[in-house]
């Protein structure tokens, strides 16, 4: 695996793209393991996803590679398989999904480093500590968030994070930190989107009387919860429910629609593509 790599690409759609990407990697004696595409009949954009090997580096690719993009003003980009990209994790007081994500990297479910953690309560310190991941107490108030959320970019940039996971991260992040980081940030909305909003979205459901419940992983953006969504599930539930045990079926719901999420966007399976995702899964 280790001299497995990931091409993803993505240009606007005209016939030969697959034909010209696969020769350039013929050319070079290197095998297409798995390839995923996909054509958008709207906005005409073709997308695609290519496991590739065996090599242990790709510095000849580059040359073709470049020639290829400007021919068909592609966007592209070449990895190990075998790279974890650097995530941040934000957490506020309720931590299943934390807990999921730290014990799912751990145990190589996840192809992820965790450099950091914050929070703006000090709740699980404890936890981050039993994983030896530095845990940063961030409190935020209105006359702080400017603040608060200089230093979350600061540490970002120290770490060389690629993704922050918003793990139940109950606070709305700043216009300016949504900017600084488009297209790299992933959250968990504890509710199937776009349905029962803000606070307490369960007990709203509980008092509709709902059958299903789910969850909603979605990348931020400054409109609220209304960025590209990644993965959506639901559960079963029914009138004997109470509403705590509404609350556990989706907190689940929540650590495994937001892992699925994580996990394929660390697997460079996820385009985002104009309001919507391209996911090949």
């Amino acid at each position: 695996m280790s001299k497995d790599h990931i091409l993803t690409l993505s240009c606007p759609d005209k016939p030969g793209i697959v034909h010209a990407v696969t020769g350039v990697l013929a050319k070079h004696d290197l095998t297409v393991l798995d390839l995923q595409q996909f054509s958008d009949p709207d906005l005409t954009k073709f997308f695609m996803r290519v496991h590739f090997g065996h090599t242990d580096e790709t510095k000849h690719l580059d040359a073709p590679f470049s020639e290829l993009a400007k021919d068909l003003k592609m966007e592209y980009d070449i990895v190990p398989k075998s790279q974890k990209p650097r995530v941040l994790i934000m957490v506020s007081k309720i931590g299943h999904c934390l807990n999921d994500l730290l014990f799912r990297a751990k145990t190589n479910q996840l192809n992820i480093d965790i450099p950091c953690i914050v929070s703006n309560h000090p709740d699980f310190a404890p936890l981050a500590a039993t994983y030896d991941i530095p845990f940063h107490h961030l409190p935020v108030t209105k006359e702080t968030k400017t603040e608060q959320e200089t230093r979350i970019l600061a540490l970002v940039k120290e770490n060389n994070i690629d993704l922050i996971v918003l793990a139940r991260y109950m606070q709305v992040l700043s216009p300016t930190l949504c900017t600084a980081m488009s297209g790299k940030i992933i959250n968990i909305h504890h509710s199937f989107l776009p349905s029962f909003k803000g606070a307490k979205p369960y007990h709203q459901a509980y008092d509709r009387g709902v059958k299903i419940t789910g969850a909603t992983a979605h990348f931020v953006t400054k409109d609220l919860d209304e960025g590209p969504i990644i993965e959506q599930r639901v559960a079963r539930v029914d009138h004997s429910m109470s509403a705590k045990e509404l609350v556990d079926e989706g907190s689940t719901v929540e650590s495994l629609v937001l892992a699925a999420a994580v996990k394929w966007w660390s697997e460079r399976r996820v385009f985002l593509n104009g309001g919507k995702t391209v996911v090949f899964n």
